[in-house]
């Protein structure tokens, strides 16, 4: 399988900001939608944004206002930045792409973590 590479998450005051990156293969990168997702404690994993080869973005309602989903075509990365963060963005983010062979493709995660 492919396997994603993700970083950039942490702890953060709320009010604060971060900035999630997620590497994918070149290929999948010019072609294929890559999206964001998170899964807090106790609750249901949930898109948080989606950004196409072509940089169309889709954002939940959640976060809009308060997140921008970009990609760096040099270095086949997808970026997610967080503003104004709260402790209910506390999170595991992933990383995910559906790729037409292998079906759909996770990353390992990356950890948010916001306190009051």
């Amino acid at each position: 399988q492919v396997q994603l590479v993700e970083s950039g998450g942490g702890l953060v005051q709320a009010g604060g900001s971060l900035r999630l990156s997620c590497t994918v293969p070149r290929n999948i990168f010019r072609t294929i939608p890559v999206a964001w997702y998170r899964q807090g404690p106790g609750k249901q994993r949930e898109l948080v944004a989606r950004i196409t080869s072509s940089s169309s973005t889709t954002y939940s309602d959640s976060v809009k206002g308060r997140a921008t989903i970009s990609r760096d075509n040099a270095r086949n990365t997808i970026y997610l930045k967080m503003n104004s963060l709260r402790p209910e963005d506390t999170a595991l983010y992933y990383c995910n792409y559906d790729d037409p062979n292998e079906g759909d493709i996770w990353g390992q995660g990356t950890q948010v973590t916001v306190s009051s």
